[in-house]
């Protein structure tokens, strides 16, 4: 459901009381993070426990919150983060099966400069 491609996907620094609702979640993307609610881009939100995800994002026309709590297992959220972190559709994947960000093992992209 939430893995699309196109999306630009933001997580939002230290914790996040995730009683707060969409008014107050989108209040704190356009106040504290300084980015636009508007703009269709996933917006992830971890508690204190690392115990439940939130995301929200805007769907054409109206916001929408995702909401995911783990019931014996804790998120790998970053550590001492200050700001905001763009990562990738398939980073948030990876962070909801339970990985961190950049899994121990995985292949580094390569970029080349030219073709032979």
């Amino acid at each position: 459901m939430l893995r699309m491609p196109a999306t630009k996907v933001y997580l939002a620094p230290g914790v996040t009381d995730v009683r707060a609702g969409i008014d107050r979640l989108s209040m704190t993307v356009q106040g504290i993070l300084d980015l636009d609610p508007f703009s269709g881009h996933l917006f992830v939100f971890c508690n204190r426990r690392r115990d439940a995800i939130k995301v929200l994002y805007w769907d054409r026309n109206g916001f929408c919150l995702w909401h995911k709590r783990l019931e014996k297992h804790r998120f790998c959220w970053p550590e001492r983060v200050s700001e905001v972190i763009n990562i990738t559709p398939q980073q948030l994947g990876w962070l909801l099966d339970g990985l961190t960000l950049s899994p121990q093992g995985a292949h580094q992209r390569l970029h080349y400069k030219s073709v032979l």
